[in-house]
C-alpha cells in the first residue's frame, strides 16, 4: 500500500542549515526520530539532539510519520485479515481513531472492487483515506498497471502527466505525491503566540497558552465561553438555578422572597431596611423607624441650635442669615454669613474688635515675626513695609532680599569682588590695600622690602607697581632675567684697549692688558702644559748659556705667571680654592728614593688671606690654593707660589709660579 509520510527527506534541499553548538544534518535529525518512533517513544517530548528549531521539528514528525504509518498499517491489516473494523484497538483514542479510520477505508476499497466499482472513485472521503482506500482496491483488482487512471496517484492532467493537489507535490516517480510541510517552509499564516502543526494537505495554528478556565479552543483557534448551564458541568443544587457568565457560571435561587426581604446566596429570605436607603421613603420632618418586612414614619420634634431657627412648616432647622438688617451683626462692618454663624471682616491689615465693635489695626510685625519680611519688618497703618540690612536691595515680592553687587558703583580703587552681602577690594600684582580704609591701593616699594637686597643684583629702582634693577655703569649688562647682572667679557667683544703687543685678559667688571716677559736665561716654552687651572699661563723655562755656570747651578727650571678674577665674597663662610698647582710626580714613589714636594707661597700673601694645602687626585701631587679669609675689592695683588722638589731633604729644584689676582669691587 501507499502510505505518505508528513515528512520528506527531499525537503532538506530547501531548508537553510542552523548554527548551533553541535551542528546536525537534516538527515542525522529525521533518522533519530524514525529510531524513536520505531521504539514507540513520545513524539512530543524527544530528548533535542541539538538546539537548532529545525531539527527538532524535523526529530518530531519523522517520529509521527513512523508512528502513524505503524498504526495505519495495523488497521489495514485489520481489516484485510478480519474483513471487519468492530476489534478495540489498542493504545491511546488518537492511536484508535486512525487505525480504525484505515482499517474503515480499507474495506470501501475492498467493497469496491468487489462489486466491479472504479478503485478511483470521486468520494470526498479524506486525501489519506482515498490513499488507502484506492490502495486496498487495486490490491484485488487483476490488473492494477492496466489501469490508467492508476498511474496517477493523485490527479492526471493528460499525456500520462501527473498532477498533485493543494498542499501537496510530485515525488521523483512522477506518480506519487508527498504532502508539503508548510510549517518547516515558513509558508504558514501563525498569528504570534501560535504553532505552526503540519497536517496532510496543509497546516493548522494552534495557541501555545490555554484559554484558562470556563473556556475552550474552537477550530478558528479563538477562545470561546463554555456553557456549563447547557452541558449540565454546573454544581448548582437543586433549590437553585444555574445562570451562565464569561468564563463561569452563578446559582441563584428557584423561590423569590416576597417585598421588603432581600435573597442571600443560600436562598434565606434577610429584611431590608428601608431607613438607609439613598432616598428616605419618609416625609421632611419625619423619622423612619424599620421593621421586619416595612418600615414606619413618625414626626420629629426639632429643637434649632444657635444660629438656626425652624423654616415656616416647622419640620427643618434653617440658617439665621445675621447680616440682614439696616446694621447687621458687624455695625456696618463687611459681614459674611456662614451656615449657623456669621464673619465681621475689616480691610487687610485691620481686625474687628467684637467688644468696641470697630476695625483695628493689625501689626503684622509682631504678630508673624519673621515671617513676613526676610530681614526688617516696619509696621505700617492697615499694612507693613519690609527693608533690608546693609549690603542687600529690596526683592522685587516686596519680602525677600537679594545681594546688593556694590562693585557696580566702583568703590574700589582698583579691583572689586562682590561678596554675600557685602564686597571685597583687591589690589593689581606691585599694589597692596591700604590698611586705612580698605579701598585704596598703594604701591608696593619691592627695593624696601625684607628681601629687597636680593631682588636686584647691584641696585634695585622702585616704580609704580613694579621696580627695576640696575647694574654698575661700565663692565656689566643686565641679565635677561631683569634681576641679575652679567660681566661683560671684553675681551670676546673686542672693546678692549690693549695694544697687539698686549694680550686682554677678562676680569669681573672689566678687562686687563697684561704683557709677560721672560727673565734672562729663560725662554717661553712652546708647550702649554695645563699645569694651572681656571687661566691663561704663561711658562718661562730655564736655558742656560754655555759655560754659564751659576745659571745651571740655579735650582728654578721654570717661572710661570697665571691671572685669574675673582667677585667680592658676600657671605664668606668657608675657604674657597682657586688654583691647582699639578706636578709630575706620582702620589706613591718608590720606597728607595726619598722624595717629596713642598708647596709654599714666597711673597703677596696680604693679611694672610690664602694658605696652599698638598692632596692627591688620580694618583698625582696637587697643591690647592685657598682663599681662607675674605677680600674687599677692588683689589689687585701678586701671589708669588713655589712647587719644590725636595730629594733625600734637599731642594733638588724649584718651580715659581706667579698668580696675578684682581678682586672686583662688586659679589657678583
Amino acid at each position: 500500500i501507499w502510505i505518505v509520510p508528513i515528512w520528506q527527506a527531499e525537503l532538506c534541499l530547501c531548508l537553510r542549515q542552523e548554527r548551533t553548538s553541535q551542528p546536525m544534518s537534516i538527515e542525522e535529525c529525521c533518522k533519530d526520530g524514525r529510531d524513536r518512533g520505531i521504539d514507540n517513544q513520545d513524539c512530543t517530548a524527544l530528548p533535542l539532539i541539538s538546539e537548532s528549531t529545525t531539527c527538532r521539528i524535523v526529530q518530531e514528525q519523522c517520529c509521527a510519520t513512523v508512528l502513524e504509518d505503524t498504526i495505519c498499517t495495523n488497521g489495514i491489516n485489520m481489516a484485510k485479515d478480519q474483513g471487519g473494523c468492530d476489534t478495540q484497538f489498542p493504545g491511546s483514542t488518537c492511536e484508535t481513531k486512525t487505525a480504525k479510520m484505515c482499517c474503515d477505508c480499507c474495506l470501501l476499497g475492498r467493497a469496491a472492487q468487489e462489486k466491479g466499482l472504479p478503485c478511483d472513485h470521486s468520494l470526498s472521503l479524506g486525501y489519506q483515506c482515498g490513499l488507502v482506500s484506492r490502495a486496498c482496491c487495486d490490491d484485488g483488482a487483476p490488473d492494477v498497471k492496466t489501469n490508467a487512471l492508476a498511474k496517477c496517484a493523485q490527479e492526471c492532467v493528460g499525456n500520462g502527466t501527473c498532477a498533485c493537489f493543494k498542499g501537496y507535490k510530485l515525488k521523483p516517480d512522477g506518480k506519487n505525491c508527498e504532502d508539503i510541510n508548510e510549517c518547516l517552509l515558513g509558508a504558514s499564516n501563525c498569528r504570534g503566540g501560535e504553532r505552526c502543526i503540519n497536517t496532510l494537505g496543509s497546516f493548522r495554528c494552534q495557541r501555545e497558552v490555554s484559554c484558562g478556565t470556563g473556556y475552550e479552543l474552537t477550530d478558528s483557534n479563538n477562545c470561546k465561553d463554555i456553557e456549563e448551564c447547557e452541558s449540565g458541568t454546573h454544581n448548582c443544587a437543586p433549590d437553585f438555578m444555574c445562570q451562565n457568565t464569561q468564563g463561569s457560571f452563578r446559582c441563584r435561587p428557584k423561590n423569590q422572597c416576597g417585598d421588603g426581604y432581600i435573597q442571600d446566596a443560600l436562598g434565606s429570605c434577610i429584611d431590608i431596611n428601608e431607613c438607609l436607603a439613598q432616598t428616605g421613603p419618609c416625609h421632611p420632618g419625619q423619622s423612619c423607624m424599620n421593621t421586619v418586612g416595612s418600615f414606619t414614619c413618625q414626626r420629629n420634634s426639632v429643637n434649632c441650635g444657635r444660629g438656626y431657627h425652624l423654616n415656616d412648616n416647622g419640620n427643618r432647622c434653617v440658617d439665621i442669615d445675621e447680616c440682614k438688617g439696616p446694621d447687621g451683626a458687624c455695625a456696618g462692618h463687611g459681614c459674611i454669613n456662614l451656615v449657623g454663624s456669621f464673619r465681621c471682616e475689616c480691610k487687610t491689615g485691620f481686625i474687628f474688635n467684637s467688644i468696641s465693635r470697630v476695625c483695628e489695626d493689625i501689626n503684622e510685625c509682631r504678630h508673624y515675626p519673621g515671617r513676613l519680611c526676610a530681614h526688617k519688618c516696619e509696621n505700617a497703618v492697615g499694612s507693613y513695609k519690609c527693608s533690608c540690612t546693609q549690603g542687600f536691595k529690596l526683592a522685587s515680592d516686596g519680602r525677600n532680599c537679594d545681594d546688593l553687587n556694590e562693585c557696580e558703583s566702583s568703590p574700589c580703587s582698583q579691583e572689586c569682588a562682590n561678596v554675600y552681602g557685602s564686597y571685597q577690594c583687591y589690589c593689581r600684582r606691585g599694589y597692596q590695600l591700604s590698611d586705612r580704609d580698605g579701598i585704596n591701593c598703594e604701591d608696593i616699594d619691592e627695593c624696601a622690602l625684607p628681601t629687597g637686597g636680593h631682588i636686584c643684583s647691584y641696585r634695585c629702582h622702585n616704580t609704580p607697581g613694579s621696580f627695576h634693577c640696575n647694574c654698575p655703569a661700565t663692565g656689566y649688562t643686565l641679565a635677561a632675567n631683569g634681576r641679575s647682572c652679567q660681566d661683560v667679557d671684553e675681551c670676546v667683544t673686542g672693546t678692549h684697549t690693549c695694544s697687539e703687543t698686549e694680550s686682554c685678559f677678562n676680569v669681573q667688571g672689566g678687562f686687563r692688558c697684561l704683557s709677560f716677559e721672560c727673565p734672562p736665561n729663560y725662554r717661553r716654552a712652546g708647550e702649554n702644559r695645563a699645569r694651572v687651572e681656571r687661566s691663561d699661563t704663561v711658562r718661562c723655562v730655564k736655558s742656560c748659556q754655555p759655560n754659564d755656570i751659576s745659571c745651571v747651578l740655579d735650582p728654578v727650571h721654570s717661572v710661570s705667571h697665571t691671572v685669574i678674577s675673582m667677585p667680592t665674597f658676600r657671605e664668606f663662610t668657608r675657604p674657597e680654592e682657586i688654583v691647582f698647582l699639578r706636578t709630575m710626580s706620582l702620589a706613591h714613589s718608590s720606597p728607595h728614593i726619598s722624595s717629596d714636594i713642598v708647596f709654599d707661597i714666597l711673597e703677596g700673601n696680604v693679611q694672610n688671606s690664602f694658605d696652599i694645602v698638598k692632596r692627591q687626585e688620580h694618583g698625582i701631587i696637587v697643591g690647592v690654593v685657598r682663599q681662607v679669609k675674605p677680600l674687599i675689592g677692588p683689589l689687585n695683588m701678586v701671589l708669588k707660589l713655589a712647587m719644590n722638589y725636595v730629594t733625600s731633604g734637599v731642594v733638588s729644584h724649584r718651580n715659581i709660579v706667579s698668580v696675578h689676582i684682581f678682586v672686583s669691587e662688586f659679589w657678583f
